[in-house]
């Protein structure tokens, strides 16, 4: 074969290839793709009734970048075909995924610029119970204690799971009980998605965990502002 006719053929695959990708990677992109996996059918149907429906799944689950495109949606999503094809899928449950804070600040910067300590800037229901938490300064201490932490930390289901209790938004569901209404997740016992989805905000204010060499605080006037403190909130 003469270097000619070897360089066509390097060509035609090269060409292919890039045709190849030009087709599949819009394809692979759009979210009707991601819910073809049936474990993955429960998150979309939970996406196209959220706040984000409009945002597609790999704005949030894919990393800006070379790096973030061929880890987290080249090799991911190798593997999880894959094991959807040949293995046992991880159940429904069970699924974890993880939304990198930067990708979610990219939208949401201006969280880290609001005073959340006058009640004009939190929406209902966390302006009833009187809200004071900096969404900065717990950023700052999830980077410091180095342990993977951040926004998806206490939103992890903003995207799919329901409102609780009937708020009409996606909120943590904290720790209090400002209402009559009693609540508990959808996921069976013992699953991920139900410890997650119980984990409240005791899980660092617990009085032992500490930050800048102090205990946090798990008094109620350390998050909420005192006039808003009544027995109707407490746990």
């Amino acid at each position: 074969m003469n270097w000619n006719r070897k360089a066509t053929i390097v060509l035609a695959l090269v060409a292919g290839a890039f045709a190849f990708g030009g087709l599949a990677i819009p394809l692979t992109n759009h979210p009707k793709f991601c819910a073809g996996c049936h474990t993955i059918t429960p998150s979309y149907e939970s996406w196209t009734k959220s706040s984000h429906k409009d945002v597609t799944c790999v704005a949030c689950h894919v990393r800006p970048g070379v790096e973030g495109w061929l880890h987290d949606k080249v090799w991911n999503g190798t593997k999880d075909t894959v094991i959807y094809l040949f293995g046992t899928p991880t159940e429904v449950h069970n699924l974890k995924a993880k939304v990198d804070s930067d990708v979610c600040v990219s939208c949401h910067r201006n969280i880290l610029r609001v005073s959340e300590i006058a009640t004009r800037d939190l929406p209902p229901p966390v302006k009833d119970v009187g809200l004071v938490m900096s969404h900065r300064a717990h950023m700052e201490a999830f980077g410091v204690r180095g342990q993977g932490e951040g926004c998806t930390t206490c939103h992890s289901g903003v995207v799919h799971e329901r409102p609780i209790k009937g708020y009409p938004i996606v909120i943590p569901r904290g720790h209090v009980s400002a209402d009559s209404k009693p609540w508990n997740p959808e996921h069976p016992e013992g699953s991920y998605l139900r410890t997650r989805a119980l984990s409240d905000c005791f899980r660092c204010h617990d009085g032992k965990t500490e930050h800048q060499g102090k205990p946090i605080s798990r008094k109620c006037e350390t998050c909420h502002l005192p006039e808003k403190i009544s027995a109707d909130l407490l746990f």
